[in-house]
Formats: structure tokens, sequence, C-alpha cells
């Protein structure tokens, strides 16, 4: 008799928690249909280079299935808006990494030209906000890593007029203006201590341009600097909370109480590494960060960056951007209110966004900033000079270049 009710109990307990489950669900999904979820990493562009060197036409979107992000997954995981990385790895620093960027550039461009229907390609907080009317994917992109601009201003302006909407300032590695966040594992030297001169330049004219600065990938101290240099709030686009993973690409409590003070976003990371430490980690250990940021510093400041398809390993329950819904309704099972959940999948974005886009507009009578980075800061054997007073001629450069290549192969042969 005794396992009779036994049974009966744990049938009955089985039958509440299930139908509990379905009414968070239920609830995530209606609440996801009225504010868009916006992502502020996604690596599948370099899926695409890395998997086919960017021949879209040999991708079929529908279809691809070795991937975290493919349009099927878009749709059951009500993905809004996208921020899309064009990153391109640090040892094309000093070689070809504006090439390489400009060509992921031209990806997220023709994912939105083949797949119109699904894709909308936006570079303001009201594009995002159209495409959710239509029911679309907003498409923006942001360049992981300030490699990328090669140490020009008018590269940063050139990749904004192009669409790009933020700037990681580095990704793992010190660029010739700012230290990445190696330096504070201590496996890297600090050079610069935090930003140079002219990594100062670059924020002040990331503020006028309007592209939002992104402080994930950087040293503490660069975090610091940042926030005290910018007229705009800052987002950190794919990280965590410190105080949960003690893993230096993770955001410290100090610095998260600063970007309440600027208004800005932490965008959660679900790499495992950077949600528990380890190699395993679940769908309630990245909404252990979620609650803790909002504990520390307030929902305000909380968004979804999930980094899908950059990284090896993802938490159980969250294998690939078709399972937000489930993030979300273990949030609100968590006592998280509608309001809060309505902050975090967009609506914080959307008000850093407006924020940046009107500190441009107050800024707008100011000149572009067209001082260079001084040349010895940048100088290699396979840098030209021009336009720099120097002695030295760059037809000189050009020649000692292959030169040296040519002395070195002698040597070894």
């Amino acid at each position: 008799m005794m396992d009779w009710v036994k049974t009966v109990c744990l049938v009955f307990w089985a039958f509440t928690f299930s139908s509990a489950a379905d009414d968070y669900k239920e609830q995530a999904l209606k609440l996801m249909a009225e504010t868009p979820l916006i992502d502020g990493h996604n690596d599948l562009p370099w899926q695409m280079r890395s998997l086919f060197n960017n021949q879209l036409n040999m991708v079929d979107l529908y279809k691809l299935n070795t991937t975290h992000t493919n349009i099927p997954k878009i749709k059951e995981g009500r993905l809004s808006a996208q921020f899309w990385a064009a990153f391109v790895p640090c040892d094309t620093q000093y070689k070809d990494a504006v090439r390489q960027t400009l060509e992921q550039i031209d990806v997220v461009h023709r994912m939105c030209q083949k797949y119109p229907d699904v894709f909308k390609f936006a570079a303001s907080s009201q594009d995002i906000m159209d495409a959710f009317e239509q029911n679309k994917t907003a498409s923006l992109i942001g360049v992981e890593g300030g490699h990328s601009i090669d140490s020009s201003l008018g590269t940063l302006r050139t990749m904004y007029h192009l669409g790009v909407r933020y700037l990681t300032l580095t990704h793992s590695c010190t660029t010739p203006w700012v230290d990445n966040w190696l330096v504070d594992t201590g496996s890297e030297p600090e050079v610069h201590g935090g930003l140079s001169e002219f990594g100062k330049q670059v924020v002040r004219e990331m503020n006028r341009i309007g592209m939002l600065i992104d402080l994930s990938h950087v040293s503490e101290k660069v975090m610091n600097q940042v926030l005290d240099i910018s007229e705009a709030p800052i987002i950190f686009s794919h990280s965590s909370a410190y105080s949960i993973c003690n893993h230096k690409r993770n955001v410290p409590d100090d610095v998260l109480l600063r970007v309440r003070e600027k208004q800005g976003i932490v965008m959660i990371n679900f790499y495992n590494d950077y949600v528990t430490c380890q190699d395993a980690a679940n769908i309630s250990d990245v909404a252990d960060h979620f609650d803790h940021i909002k504990k520390v510093a307030d929902a305000s400041i909380i968004g979804f960056g999930g980094d899908y398809d950059g990284v090896p390993r993802v938490p159980d329950g969250l294998e690939d951007v078709s399972k937000y819904p489930d993030l979300v309704a273990e949030l609100l099972r968590r006592k998280w209110t509608e309001d809060e959940i309505r902050d975090a999948l967009g609506r914080n974005l959307l008000r850093v966004f407006r924020e940046v886009e009107a500190v441009r507009d107050r800024m707008n009578a100011i000149k572009p900033d067209d001082k260079p980075i001084p040349l010895k800061e940048v100088q290699n054997p396979c840098r030209t000079d021009y336009g720099y007073q120097v002695k030295s001629s760059s037809a000189s450069i050009q020649v000692f270049c292959p030169l040296l290549i040519f002395t070195l192969l002698n040597k070894l042969l």
C-alpha cells in the first residue's frame, strides 16, 4: 500500500513540475514576442571563413548543422537581433588584419542579401525595432579586436561607414595602443599601462562617431580608464561575472558598479570556461551569473552575449541559439519580474545604443580626429611611413622588407 502511495505522489510531483516548467516556457515565449532578444556576440561569420573560406554560395543556412547557429535555430530561439562578430585572429596583426576584417564585414552584408526574408541589416537602434516589427533578425556588426583597425582612426571611421557599430578594443593580443586581458593573468607583460595616448584618442573618436565601445577582452585597468574617459555608456558584448567564475575575461564587482553608474551593459557569455571555470556547465550555472549581476549592480545593466560559434564548449541546456527561451524560462522560475526580463532581453541594449547615438549627435560639431599614432609606436620593417616627417624614405623601407627576408633566407641555406 505504501509503495502505491509513493508511486502516486511521484507521478503527481512530476506532473506538477512539468506543468510549471511549461508555464514558464509559455511566459518566456510571450515576453520574447513582445520584446526583441538582442544578443551581443555571435561568431557565425568566422565559421563561414573557417569552414567555407567565405564562399557563401556553398552554404545553405537552412540546412547547415555543424554550427551553433542556423536559420531554423534562430527562429526557434526567437533571436530578434544579433551583433555578428567581424573577427580575425591576432596573428593577422601587422599583416593583413584590415583586409581580412573587411572580408568578414562583407560576409555579414552578403548573409543579409542572400536571406532577405530572414535577416535585415541594422546600423541603428531604430533599425533593430524596424526589423522586429517585420519579424526579421536585425543583423549588426561588431569588430572583435583593435588590431583590426591597424592603429588608424581613418580605418575606424571607414568601418563605421560600412556599418560596424561596436569595436572590441582588444582580442587576446595587445595592440600598439591598448593592453589585452592576458596582462591580468601575468602571461603577458603590460605595455601601455592600459591605454596609450592614442588609445584615448580612439575612445574619444568612437564617442564622436557613435560607435559602441566594447570592453570584453581588455585588461581591468583599461576597463576603468575607458569608464573614466568615455562620454557614452560602454558595453561588454560577451563577458560574465568574475565573482562567480574567477576568470580574467569576466567582470569584477567593482567594475559592475561602475558600469551601472555609466548606465552601460554586461552581456553575459555562455562559454563554460567563463561560466564555471571548468569544462562542464549547465543552464542553471549561466542563470547564476544573471542573478549575481542583478544583485550587485541591478537588472538594468544585463544582457545576453552567448558567444555561440566562437567557443568549443557551451552549457547543457544551451546547446545552440535555439535555447534562449529556456534560459528566459529559468530566470522566470527564479522570480525575475517581467520588467526585469524585458530589460535583459533587449531594452537595456537599446537604451545604451540610443545614448551612444545621442552623444554622437551632441558631438556633431567636433571635427574628426586626424592626428596619427606616433610612427615610433607602429614602425616595423614592412610598414611604410608616407606622411610622416622622417629622414628615411618609404621607398627604402619597402626595399628593406624583401632584402631582410632575402638575408634571412641566405643565413638559413
